[in-house]
C-alpha cells in the first residue's frame, strides 16, 4: 500500500530534522568553513544525494539554524511578554535563556562564535547580522519591562542586564557541569528585580 502525502511529508520533515541536527553537531565540531556535506551527510546516515534533495548546501542549512536560533531568542521575549508582572518577565527571560543555554551548551557557543565574525566573510557575517538584529529588536521590547519596573535609566538598566545574562550563559556553556545554575539565576533576579528596587 503506497503512503499517504501526510506519510510522506512527515517521513521528509523527520529526514530535515536529522540532517539539521547533525550540521549543527558537525558546524560546533568543526566549525562552518571546515564543515563539509559529506561529513554532515555521514552523520546524519544519509547520502549526499539525499541531503541535497533536502538543501542546497551548508549554507541553506546554516541559514535555517540561525533562522531558528532567532525564533528562539523572539520566542524567550513573546513568553516573557505574556506575563502581566514586570518581575515575572524578567524571571522569564532569565529562565528561558539560561535554561535553552544549559541544554545545549556548545550550540550556544556556535551562536557567540557567529555572532562575532567579521561582515567581510560573505557567508558567517550575513547570519551574523540577523542574528544581531533580532537580539536588538528583543533588547528594545526588553527595555520596556525596565520602564516598568521604574528604572531610572530604563535602557543602561536593560543593558546591564543583558551584559549579564549573556555573561551566564556564556559561563554556562563553558563550565555546564560545574556551572550553579539555580544560584546564578537567584542572583541575577536579586541583582536586577528585587522589590527594593
Amino acid at each position: 500500500m503506497p503512503r499517504t502525502r501526510e506519510e510522506n511529508e512527515r517521513i521528509r520533515q523527520m529526514t530535515r530534522d536529522k540532517v539539521r541536527t547533525a550540521a549543527t553537531e558537525v558546524f560546533v565540531e568543526q566549525g562552518y568553513h571546515a564543515a563539509s556535506i559529506e561529513a554532515i551527510a555521514a552523520k546524519a546516515g544519509i547520502s549526499k544525494g539525499l541531503l541535497y534533495s533536502h538543501y542546497k548546501g551548508k549554507e541553506a542549512l546554516l541559514e535555517e539554524m540561525a533562522q531558528q536560533r532567532a525564533a528562539e531568542i523572539a520566542a524567550v521575549m513573546q513568553a516573557s511578554l505574556a506575563l502581566s508582572d514586570p518581575r515575572a518577565q524578567l524571571r522569564s527571560i532569565v529562565d528561558g535563556a539560561l535554561d535553552q543555554t544549559a541544554q545545549q551548551p556548545e550550540l550556544y557557543r556556535f551562536f557567540v562564535h557567529l555572532q562575532t565574525q567579521p561582515e567581510e566573510d560573505r557567508v558567517l557575517g550575513k547570519y551574523s547580522l540577523l542574528l544581531k538584529r533580532e537580539m536588538s529588536a528583543q533588547y528594545d521590547k526588553q527595555c520596556r519591562i525596565f520602564e516598568a519596573l521604574g528604572a531610572p535609566e530604563p535602557r543602561i538598566a536593560s543593558l546591564y542586564f543583558s551584559s549579564a545574562l549573556q555573561g551566564a550563559m556564556l559561563m554556562l556553556s563553558t563550565y555546564p557541569s560545574d556551572y550553579p545554575l539555580s544560584r546564578m539565576k537567584q542572583e541575577i533576579m536579586r541583582q536586577f528585580a528585587s522589590d527594593s528596587q
